[in-house]
C-alpha cells in the first residue's frame, strides 16, 4: 500500500514522523509498507523485551483471548494473581498494583507516598527527584521529571518535587525538610542520556532515606525487567527500595505497567486507587509470559553477556573514531559521540538501503541502544557494520 493511501491526516500531530508505515515485525527486525526491513535497536523505546512477535507472548495472548478480556478491576482474575505472585517471588516487594503505562504507575507511586506521608509523617508530601530525570507525561509525572523546559509547557506545575543532582548525595540531603516524604529516581536515567546512578550513590541514598524515615522509590519503567542485566536494576546496588514502578518491558509490547511496594507501605484504602483496565487478564497473561521467559534459567546471564559484548564493540568503535566512550548497564547503553551528530546518524541509518537501521539519539551528542534482550551477537555485529558505514558518510 502506498504511503499516501493511508489516512495519516486523521492522526493528531504530536511529533515528526517519517513517511513510512510499519506493517509487521519478527525478533530484531521491522518491515514497512514498501517491504523494506529495519534492524531495530530501539524496540519501542526498550518496550519489546523479547523482540517483535515473540511466540510465547502470542500463545499467551491467543489462549487468554478465548477465555476472558476484562471482568472489571473490582474482581480478581487468574492472570492478574499469577503475575503478581511471580513479581513478588522474584523481587523484594510484597504488594503489586497493575496499571497501563509507566506514567500511570509513577502517578500511583506518588499517590502512595503522599498517602503514607499523611498517615505516618504529619502530612509530608514532597518527593525529591532529579535533574534530567523522566517519569512520564501526565501533569504530575512531568512535574516530577527534571527534563529541561518541562516546567513551562503546561504551567503551573504540580508542586512538591524539588530537584537534586544524580550521584551527589549532598544535593539530596540539603533538600530534606519536614515536608519531605520520599526520594524518587531512575537507577539509570534513560531519556536523560543513559546515565547510571552509581552503586555507592544508591547505597548512600538508601542509608539517608532510612536515617530520615523517608521512602525510597525506584522508577524502573525503562531499566527494569531484565534491561540492566538483572531482573531489576536496584539489585545491582544490593539495596531494597520501598516502592518500585515498572512499565515498558513488563508487557513486552502490550500496555502493561506495575506499582510494587513493601507491605508496610501499601496503605491505599478502598477508593484511593483504581482504573478501568488495571490488571485485566488479557494484558497480565502476556506479562506473565514475559516475566516467565526473563526468569528462565540462563536468560539473564545471556543478557549480561550480550551487554558486555555490545559494550566492547562500542568502546572499540569509540576508540577507532575518536568518540568519548560509552556508558550504561546490560542492554541499555549509550555511545558518547562528543559532538551533536546523533540526529543525523539516526536519519541516515533509517534511510539506508537495502536494509535500514533504527537507532535513537536521546541527546544530540549520543546514541542510545535498546535492542531486544534476546538480540544475537551476530545482530550486534550487523548493527555495528551498518553504523560504521553511516559514519563513513559524515
Amino acid at each position: 500500500m502506498n504511503f499516501n493511501e493511508y489516512p495519516i491526516e486523521s492522526l493528531m500531530y504530536i511529533t515528526n514522523r517519517p513517511e513510512i508505515v510499519f506493517t509487521h515485525g519478527k525478533g530484531s527486525w521491522l518491515y514497512d509498507n514498501n517491504g523494506k526491513r529495519y534492524l531495530d535497536f530501539i524496540q519501542g523505546w526498550a518496550v519489546n523485551a523479547l523482540g517483535h512477535c515473540n511466540e510465547g507472548m502470542i500463545e499467551a495472548l491467543n489462549a487468554q483471548a478465548k477465555l476472558l478480556f476484562n471482568p472489571s478491576p473490582a474482581f480478581y482474575n487468574e492472570p492478574m494473581a499469577k503475575l503478581a505472585g511471580l513479581l513478588t517471588q522474584h523481587s523484594c516487594f510484597d504488594k503489586v498494583f497493575f496499571a497501563n503505562s509507566g506514567a500511570e504507575a509513577n502517578e500511583g507511586a506518588i499517590k502512595l507516598a503522599r498517602k503514607w506521608g499523611r498517615k505516618f509523617k504529619d502530612g509530608a508530601f514532597e518527593i525529591i527527584t532529579f535533574d534530567h530525570s523522566f517519569h512520564g507525561r501526565t501533569l504530575a509525572t512531568m512535574s516530577a521529571s527534571g527534563k529541561p523546559g518541562w516546567d513551562t509547557i503546561y504551567a503551573p506545575q504540580v508542586p512538591g518535587f524539588p530537584k537534586a543532582d544524580l550521584n551527589d548525595i549532598a544535593s539530596v540531603e540539603k533538600l530534606i525538610n519536614a515536608k519531605t516524604v520520599a526520594v524518587m529516581l531512575e537507577p539509570i536515567q534513560g531519556e536523560g542520556g543513559v546515565i547510571p546512578a552509581t552503586r555507592e550513590f544508591m547505597q548512600q541514598l538508601r542509608e539517608l532515606t532510612r536515617k530520615h524515615n523517608l521512602l525510597l522509590i525506584v522508577d524502573e519503567v525503562q531499566s527494569g525487567c531484565g534491561r540492566a542485566g538483572t531482573l531489576f536494576a536496584y539489585e545491582l546496588s544490593g539495596i531494597e527500595p520501598d516502592i518500585m514502578t515498572l512499565g515498558k518491558g513488563i508487557g513486552g509490547g502490550v500496555p502493561l505497567a506495575a506499582l510494587l511496594s513493601k507491605a508496610e507501605v501499601a496503605v491505599f484504602e478502598a477508593g484511593d486507587q483504581g482504573g478501568t483496565y488495571n490488571g485485566n487478564p488479557l494484558m497480565t497473561a502476556v506479562g506473565y509470559s514475559v516475566i516467565s521467559q526473563l526468569t528462565a534459567p540462563g536468560f539473564l546471564e545471556g543478557v549480561r553477556a550480550r551487554g558486555d559484548y555490545l559494550r566492547a564493540k562500542l568502546l572499540e568503535l569509540s576508540e577507532e573514531r575518536g568518540f568519548k566512550g560509552e556508558r550504561g548497564e546490560g542492554l541499555l547503553r549509550a555511545l558518547l559521540l562528543g559532538k551533536d551528530i546523533g540526529n543525523r546518524i539516526v536519519e541516515k541509518a533509517r534511510d539506508m538501503q537495502p536494509d535500514g537501521l533504527l537507532l535513537n539519539a536521546a541527546r544530540p551528542n549520543l546514541l542510545r541502544f535498546m535492542p531486544a534482550l534476546n538480540v544475537t551477537n551476530e545482530e550486534i555485529d550487523q548493527m555495528m557494520a551498518m553504523l560504521r558505514s553511516i559514519l563513513d558518510t559524515l
